[in-house]
């Protein structure tokens, strides 16, 4: 039973305290900004151990109006009466409701709250937001915390009043932060140093049940079995030898469409008090205010890029099991305390841009106007700018060792001075000095850049020098150009085209992101053209030739084994699962995304025999598809559909309604040519089932379908669901590789004048080769370690003498490592095949 007895109200004098603190900052003589900054800080609640109070403090500029009085605003609470079982898909909870009415302090609400009760990993806390009477409308409106720690129940709900310090004092990875600051020998704040590599992970589909506590227990299954020396799976093999890891965003992304209103999304309030006998029956005391509130585990799907601004400080709870934020910190403890040696943590951040719904969400000084993902950002406002930067702070408090901006690029503003469009170098620069606070440590974390200015000016892929951020911080590291968006090793002509970007990345990349494959490229590798060029000797079939191209043994030589920079790999390539632009939220454009989306995912990663597995597309095949061929149809035949209809949905149903398994189509309609070819792939769909559905489609029945099929690809592509189709050659292949690169950091650098890199190149072969030499002390006579590589990266097969290409003794090498199946027992002669490739080491006396 949870305890609600204390009074929930204002503490006057500790408030005026606070606002007196917020006087200092406002009187002050510093800049808007900083003062913004200072004030950011003591935004959102802030539980008080000490005196177990709550400090609240919100910023809306939007109820700076004659129209709506601040008498009729106040901080609406809600107190579970009761336990609150976060893993139970649906339940009705009671809470108590109570009112606070903070202090107005210029465009601020102000407040220090006796009687919150505060969540931690064991229990919830209190749920607050502002609520007011807009007078102009006569409805109540709320207010959500943007500043949150705690959104269980999602952007729309309440925010929870969280224990922050008891996370932190409990956190199991103390050592691991004192570590660092006493290997550094320093009582200053201290840069986390660059990983070796990065395997990137997006928690839904990486987790075995889509949780990041799900993938916590990986991890400490697999530490266990290293710490016993027990065999460990193809699969679990796939995670180890990575000393960091990248979360895609896991920040709050957009939800089925809604807004803060009573009865609906996740949190959804009876607005009627209970009565004695009410209580009674739920076996609580009676008191005024309890009310019913039917809770839903958010079980939203995205592949995180989808954000909305609003609560960027707190986790998306749908990746949460417990919708506990201890299962971030969790997360990070597992990995800072692994057996074989600490692997840090990166998150994936993503402030450049807005969807939509953030307009909902966020009052209006945050954002510029729309773009092409939804909004832009008014990073140029001084208080945005000052919470934006706040919202980073207290993620990076969480522990993790660094950060990747996503779409750097974006970050733009308007000068009048200069009368240009200019980059905001100076707020990117702002994000990397964001110093993180764990007990005495004080870091700065490691910092990743996806820039590809001028994008998206056209030709922006050959225009853009992947530079510019590093040119002024040169601590920094950039996405470089082969593992940018917009990357297809599946063609025949990418090593051709790509030979300018290859040798850059020789001469330049050892602050580059290096590798192919990522969340981006792998799903552009969808969008490619079945008809173009395709390089058929990675695969028999489209699927097959998608694997053999992100998961690829002569890339990964070159990536490990020889190129500058810092490699990263996706798990959705090494475990050759499927992958794409996956949501199930989306009403108003959902069916738009999945024409766009569905025929690339169904042409390149899926096969009839893996779509007649009953486990697989159950939604889809529920409403009637039941052979591949079929659903093919009928998302090729969608797509004229909506192209010839402007995306009416209502026409798209009538067109598919007026042609499908009827004889008496107008003439009207045999006249449009596109309809008429949608009617025609239409009418290929045949079976009883099929004829019902679609025939009776409607707008209604288009969005089930879109959303039917984002989840079933999504539940596709979870990689556990992939690991007996692994082999474990290749996979032992990729560890190795790994490992090497583990021992042998100075590959990171850029290649010296000492060493060499070339390639063969014709219109049936590319094939590069090289070596490279570790620099040693001038004052010393031992000889250089170094490397060979020698890769095929497509075509026809060629026999190899590198000995006479690269002028070496081939008696003082030695094989490294060969890829999966390749056999030489000539190192003077010997014959690869595409996608074969082999690394040589120096041999040490």
């Amino acid at each position: 039973m949870v305890t609600t007895k204390l009074k929930i109200q204002l503490v006057e004098e500790e408030t005026h305290k606070l606002i007196e603190w917020v006087e200092q900052i406002e009187n002050s003589p510093q800049t808007v900004f900083e003062k913004a900054q200072k004030v950011a800080t003591r935004l959102g609640a802030h539980y008080r151990p000490d005196d177990g109070l709550t400090e609240i403090g919100f910023w809306t500029p939007e109820l700076e109006s004659d129209i709506i009085q601040p008498k009729n605003i106040y901080l609406e609470v809600f107190t579970p009466k009761k336990d609150i079982d976060p893993t139970q898909p649906t339940q009705r909870v009671v809470f108590r409701r109570d009112y606070v009415q903070l202090e107005k302090r210029g465009e601020y609400f102000w407040g220090v709250i006796a009687g919150l009760k505060a969540g931690t990993k064991d229990g919830f806390g209190s749920f607050y937001w502002l609520r007011y009477l807009d007078s102009e409308t006569n409805e109540v409106k709320a207010i959500g915390d943007c500043l949150a720690y705690s959104l269980p129940y999602g952007v729309y709900a309440p925010a929870e009043v969280y224990n922050l310090h008891s996370l932190q004092a409990n956190r199991q990875d103390m050592a691991y932060f004192l570590r660092d600051k006493a290997e550094e020998k320093s009582d200053e704040i201290i840069y986390v140093h660059p990983p070796h590599n990065i395997l990137q992970l997006h928690v839904n589909t990486a987790s075995p049940d889509g949780t990041l506590a799900g993938l916590t227990e990986l991890y400490q299954r697999i530490g266990k079995k290293l710490v016993q020396q027990e065999k460990l799976t193809a699969a679990e093999q796939n995670y180890i030898g990575y000393d960091a890891v990248q979360l895609l965003p896991i920040e709050p992304t957009v939800e089925y469409r809604g807004k803060h209103e009573l009865g609906h999304g996740f949190f959804m309030i009876d607005d009627k008090d209970l009565d004695e006998m009410d209580a009674e029956s739920e076996g609580i005391e009676y008191e005024p205010g309890n009310i019913k509130i039917t809770l839903k585990k958010p079980d939203t799907q995205n592949w995180g890029y989808d954000i909305v601004i609003f609560g960027s400080s707190a986790t998306n709870p749908s990746v949460l099991r417990t919708l506990r934020p201890d299962e971030v910190v969790e997360f990070i403890e597992t990995l800072h305390n692994f057996p074989t040696g600490p692997i840090k943590v990166i998150y994936d951040l993503v402030y450049g841009h807005a969807d939509n719904q953030g307009l909902d969400l966020l009052n209006g000084r945050f954002m510029k106007g729309p773009n092409m993902y939804g909004q832009d950002v008014n990073h140029q406002n001084p208080v945005v700018r000052a919470i934006l930067l706040e919202m980073q702070r207290r993620k990076n408090n969480t522990g993790v060792d660094g950060i990747r901006v996503d779409g750097a690029q974006d970050f733009k503003f308007f000068n009048p001075i200069s009368g240009e469009v200019e980059y905001d170098d100076q707020y990117l620069q702002e994000m990397g000095n964001i110093i993180q606070e764990i007990g005495p440590s004080k870091r700065h974390l490691f910092a990743i850049f996806e820039d590809g200015r001028p994008w998206p000016t056209e030709g922006w892929e050959e225009m853009s020098t992947y530079r510019n951020i590093i040119e002024y911080n040169p601590r920094a590291f950039q996405w470089g150009p082969l593992i940018f968006a917009h990357n297809t090793p599946c063609l025949k002509s990418f090593w051709e085209k790509k030979w300018r970007r290859v040798c850059e990345v020789m001469q330049l990349g050892e602050n580059w992101i290096t590798g192919c494959g990522n969340h981006d490229t792998l799903r552009r590798g969808t969008q490619v053209d079945p008809n173009l060029d395709i390089n058929w000797n990675l695969g028999e079939t489209l699927p097959e030739v998608l694997n053999n191209a992100y998961d690829n043994p002569s890339i990964g030589l070159l990536t490990y084994g020889f190129s500058p920079g810092l490699p990263m790999d996706f798990i959705n390539c090494t475990m050759r699962a499927p992958w794409g632009f996956l949501r199930n939220t989306d009403d108003r454009y959902g069916v738009k995304v999945v024409s766009e989306e569905a025929g690339g995912f169904l042409d390149w990663q899926i096969i009839p025999e893996t779509y007649n597995y009953p486990d697989v597309f159950p939604r889809i095949k529920a409403m009637g598809f039941t052979k591949l061929g079929e659903l093919r149809q009928f998302v090729t035949a969608l797509v004229d559909a909506l192209a010839e209809s402007n995306y009416d949905l209502d026409e798209v149903a009538h067109i598919c309604q007026r042609h499908l398994g009827h004889d008496g189509d107008s003439e009207e309609a045999k006249n449009e040519a596109k309809v008429k070819k949608s009617a025609a792939e239409l009418q290929k769909l045949n079976g009883p089932d099929k004829s019902q559905v679609l025939t009776e489609l409607s707008v209604a029945k288009l969005k089930e379908f879109a959303k039917a099929f984002m989840e079933d690809a999504h539940e596709l592509s979870n990689v556990w669901l992939h690991q007996e189709n692994l082999n474990p050659d290749q996979v032992a292949f990729n560890l190795a590789l790994r490992r090497f690169r583990q021992v042998n950091p100075w590959l990171q650098r850029n290649l010296k004048e000492t060493d060499r890199f070339n390639q063969i190149q014709d219109p049936e072969k590319t094939l590069f080769y090289g070596v490279r030499y570790a620099t040693v002390e001038e004052d010393t006579d031992t000889e250089p370690y170094g490397v060979v590589m020698i890769t095929h990266m497509r075509g026809e097969p060629m026999t190899v003498k590198i000995g006479e290409w690269l002028d070496l003794d081939l008696n003082q090498w030695q094989i490294a490592i060969a890829s999966p199946g390749l056999k030489i027992d000539d190192l003077s002669a010997f014959e690869l095949h595409d996608s074969q490739g082999v690394l040589l080491e120096k041999k040490m006396l």
